[in-house]
């Protein structure tokens, strides 16, 4: 256990027990918003091409429609985490939920391109308030193999919501016309949205927020120790550092200025580490305590997600502007690529989802051989296509690997990373792994894209599609050596405690 883990724990107040019909209804709402804000990515993928003429955007507009809600997104993700495991994670749901809904309304009338971004700016620190609290409703009224379960649902939601998301935008932009068709894609949030929280006012467990002044224990000066629990410099340090981190990955070719922007969040990184473990001395209570990176399983599941994020979300990128700008397919024949993997993506998940526990991250090695073995395919399937030897469609095979492969790490890689965390920081040490997520997100799609249009100024887009994929491939592969990494370490350390037993120490 984390060494700062007691001072948190004091902090937070104790969870009224709930029956198993509360925990499940709440688990009901925490998929649909998680699938309304994953849709919300995944259809833009295919609604770029009619924005770009339905309001005149250029390509740094574009790039922007895709970026900010990234970059929002985690720059208030972890501060949201531990806002949630203070004050309350429902009420920080509910109020994600909103913002997110009222955003989408906002984005589907935007009058301009500028008014599109600043409405996916909001939508991103909805999502931002959203998911963070829903990994720690998880952690907090799930235990073992449900707590596994539960994760194999988010991963089925997850894979299902991102492949209709592209359909949905095909079939929107198609019904709708270049004009209201891609506004639908926002707007089809909000009937989910307002679903959402209809249900979560009617089924969270209350006290939404804690009541500090009147909670058991609670002294006059709970204010100020909830202010310091919330860490607020702590706080400002991690979203600047984030957002310099990022910007020069979302800028649309980025210039030698906003570079310079990337050491300075660098530094802005280790001033925030130095400040939380100045804090921790002094007595306070951290928004991370620094020592779950201390726990392997925390640490090496972390990376994994980095890394598995950087390649494979790509991959769905490429093969969206493959498709429409390469071998001219529309936007609703583009997204029916991504069912095949969506229903294999489901499936994996509920499967690996009730045998995680038993097979520990074996089973995440497994999903990441698939993987590397469904890119390896698709490089194959674009220089045959190259060569005019087979048809592009054969992609929808050899991307199925895919589908298997997100089932069978994203939860489970999930459910292994948090299960040694405490249950105080259920919500901002899965936030920091979401962090990493968005991190290899961003990065990923910058460099891979780069060099998918770094290849199509010297070669075919075939070519240009291998190359990418390769790049894909190397990713992946470093995200398999981390997680035999991590076998190993878990039978070192079941080696250990097996002597220990022995020895009666």
């Amino acid at each position: 256990m984390p060494a700062n883990a007691a001072p948190a724990a004091e902090l937070s107040l104790a969870e009224p027990a709930i029956s198993d019909a509360v925990r499940w209804r709440v688990l009901v709402v925490l998929l649909v918003t998680i699938s309304m804000s994953l849709m919300s990515v995944s259809v833009v993928n295919v609604a770029l091409p009619a924005i770009q003429q339905g309001l005149g955007a250029s390509q740094s507009d574009l790039q922007w429609v895709l970026s900010g809600y990234t970059l929002t997104f985690g720059v208030v993700l972890v501060a949201a985490g531990r806002a949630g495991d203070i004050m309350g994670r429902g009420g920080w749901f509910v109020a994600g939920m909103a913002l997110f809904t009222i955003a989408s309304v906002a984005a589907g009338l935007a009058p301009s391109p500028r008014a599109l971004n600043a409405a996916r700016f909001v939508q991103g620190v909805g999502s931002g308030l959203i998911n963070p609290q829903g990994l720690g409703m998880i952690q907090q009224y799930f235990r073992g193999q449900e707590r596994a379960r539960a994760f194999g649902y988010l991963g089925s939601i997850v894979g299902v919501s991102v492949a209709i998301g592209p359909v949905l935008g095909g079939l929107l932009i198609g019904l709708g016309g270049v004009e209201l068709g891609w506004r639908l894609t926002f707007l089809i949030n909000v009937p989910l949205g307002l679903a959402a929280l209809v249900l979560a006012l009617r089924w969270f467990p209350r006290p939404l927020f804690r009541n500090w002044r009147g909670a058991p224990g609670a002294t006059a000066d709970s204010p100020t120790r909830l202010w310091r629990a919330l860490d607020p410099v702590g706080s400002l340090l991690l979203g600047l550092a984030v957002l310099a981190v990022l910007y020069p990955f979302m800028e649309y070719r980025a210039t030698t200025a906003s570079w310079l922007t990337l050491p300075l969040g660098l530094a802005l990184m280790w001033t925030w580490v130095r400040w939380e473990r100045r804090y921790a001395r002094a007595g306070g209570m951290p928004m991370v305590d620094l020592g779950i990176f201390t726990t392997p399983s925390f640490a090496n599941g972390s990376l994994i997600m980095m890394l598995y994020f950087m390649g494979m979300t790509s991959v769905w990128v490429v093969v969206a502007l493959y498709f429409q700008q390469g071998a001219g397919k529309s936007a609703l024949e583009t997204g029916l690529v991504n069912i095949p993997a969506a229903i294999l993506s489901a499936w994996a998940a509920h499967w690996s989802g009730a045998r995680v526990m038993r097979l520990g991250r074996r089973v995440v090695i497994g999903g990441l051989l698939l993987g590397l073995v469904g890119v390896v395919l698709s490089i194959g399937v674009a220089f045959l296509h190259g060569r005019g030897a087979i048809s592009i469609w054969w992609l929808v095979l050899t991307l199925a690997p895919l589908g298997v492969s997100q089932g069978a790490v994203v939860s489970p890689n999930q459910t292994l990373t948090l299960m040694e965390v405490p249950l105080a920081y259920a919500g901002s040490s899965g936030a920091v792994m979401q962090t990493g997520q968005r991190f290899g997100t961003s990065v990923g799609i910058a460099l891979i894209t780069s060099v998918l249009f770094a290849g199509l100024a010297v070669a075919s887009w075939p070519v240009a599609v291998m190359m990418s994929l390769a790049l894909v491939a190397g990713v992946t592969a470093l995200a398999l050596v981390v997680a035999f990494k991590d076998l190993r370490d878990r039978g070192e350390a079941a080696a250990h405690a097996t002597v220990r037993q022995g020895s009666g120490t």
